[in-house]
């Protein structure tokens, strides 16, 4: 940029960047961007030197700023440190309401590596100006910025020399910046080294040029509505340092506003008078009678509920479908409780499959090992030729010879400890 364009701006702009000193009063202009920066530079002088030298410079400085007997700052008034390493900036745009009142701003400074402090206060008498407000505002959102970067006098001083550049008025002010965080913007990704963006409005005395006005074409405007960038003629005079998202600049013409002011009482102090106990409301109030509420909740469900017993009983009682339904259930009851009094009441013979041992003849041949006979020894898979502990059973022969037998083999086996005999192979020719 140029160093006559930034003179000029210098010249013209009412923008104070004060440097901090102890209960400094500083004086602002209505309607117009203030900027006061907190050096950690001067606060070291305030804490005891480091023990080594050289390291004094190291020493985390925090601040705290609020008005005077309140916990926080006035709502125009702003503040931003991004590390503790790192000057803090108070900023913002007084308004009209604020002319004529000193505002005493505590600024404390911590020592984050000894714990102690330093109290200084700052003193801001905010004075009217001639043309207040600028009739014609335009805000625009610098996306490869941040905040603490953009209060920086250098870097917004060849902002407004290039707005001074395309928009060609008499008087230029900064009226206020803002984080886009504080829009509703999200944090950038530690990446790439993103910015979050920072809203920057400025004010003129004469009408938008035709470049900045080139962002109300409908050609742009269709383009703004598909995510692309617009086509604007001036948009080289800023991309050199300032990345510009044209779509969200805002022009306003505040000659052309209507003010709408509404009848609201004049708000107080927000501090209770002192005129004694307090007195509560008088005993005449009507107490509310609930008995008609607790008669309609019960007795709309209850009619609601007898409706619908008595339609499902005209249709499972007086109707020919319902009469049906009615015998068929009865008649499958009757049913299921015959059989299941029939299945109580039949006896049959055990199947011979389930006693111990048995023979073809129905003859029950008793166990060839006493009951205390022990089997742990016996293995768990045994040959036809070598099984221990069988018994060869008599069969009859196909002939019907009854003084005829062959012989079945049998196994005496354990299972969860009753001894059970059971059949290995059938006998030959049955």
């Amino acid at each position: 940029m140029d160093t006559t364009v930034v003179l000029i701006w210098l010249s013209m702009v009412v923008t104070i960047l004060s440097r901090l000193h102890a209960d400094r009063n500083v004086y602002p202009s209505a309607g117009v961007l203030f900027v006061h920066v907190l050096e950690r530079e001067y606060f070291k002088g305030e804490f005891p030197p480091y023990p080594k030298p050289g390291d004094s410079s190291n020493d985390p400085i925090t601040f705290n700023t609020n008005l005077m007997g309140y916990p926080d700052r006035p709502g125009w008034l702003r503040y931003i440190q991004r590390t503790p390493h790192s000057d803090g900036v108070l900023y913002g745009s007084p308004t009209a309401e604020h002319m004529g009142k000193a505002t005493i701003i505590e600024i404390t400074a911590y020592n984050r590596r000894t714990f102690e402090t330093a109290r200084h206060n700052l003193v801001i008498n905010i004075m009217s100006t001639e043309e207040y407000p600028l009739p014609y505002q335009a805000e625009f959102y610098i996306k490869n910025m941040n905040v603490e970067e953009m209060l920086a006098s250098e870097v917004l001083g060849d902002f407004l020399g290039a707005v001074k550049n395309v928009w060609q008025p008499e008087r230029l002010n900064a009226i206020n910046i803002t984080s886009a965080l504080d829009r509703g913007g999200r944090v950038p990704l530690p990446i790439n080294n993103l910015k979050e963006g920072v809203y920057v409005m400025v004010g003129a005395d004469v009408q938008f040029s035709s470049c900045l006005r080139e962002v109300e074409n409908p050609h742009n405007q269709l383009r703004c509505s598909q995510e692309m960038e617009p086509v604007i003629s001036c948009d080289k005079k800023f991309r050199a340092q300032f990345d510009i998202d044209w779509c969200k600049i805002n022009l306003v013409d505040i000659t052309k506003v209507i003010m709408i002011h509404s009848n609201r009482p004049d708000p107080g102090t927000g501090v209770l008078p002192d005129i004694g106990e307090y007195n509560p409301p008088p005993e005449s109030l009507k107490s509310r009678d609930f008995f008609a509420d607790f008669l309609i909740t019960l007795a709309v469900p209850s009619a609601v509920a007898m409706v619908l017993f008595s339609v499902l009983g005209y249709s499972m009682c007086c109707r020919r479908e319902g009469v049906i339904q009615l015998v068929h259930h009865s008649s499958i009851q009757k049913s299921t409780k015959e059989l299941r009094s029939m299945s109580k009441n039949r006896e049959i013979s055990w199947p011979l499959s389930t006693l111990p041992v048995f023979s073809q003849s129905g003859e029950v041949v008793p166990p060839i090992h006493p009951d205390n006979y022990e089997t742990t020894s016996m293995p768990l898979m045994q040959t036809q030729t070598n099984l221990q502990n069988q018994i060869q059973i008599p069969q009859q022969q196909p002939s019907g010879d009854r003084d005829n037998y062959c012989m079945s083999t049998f196994r005496r086996l354990e299972v969860n400890g009753i001894p059970e005999e059971r059949k290995v192979a059938e006998a030959v020719n049955l």
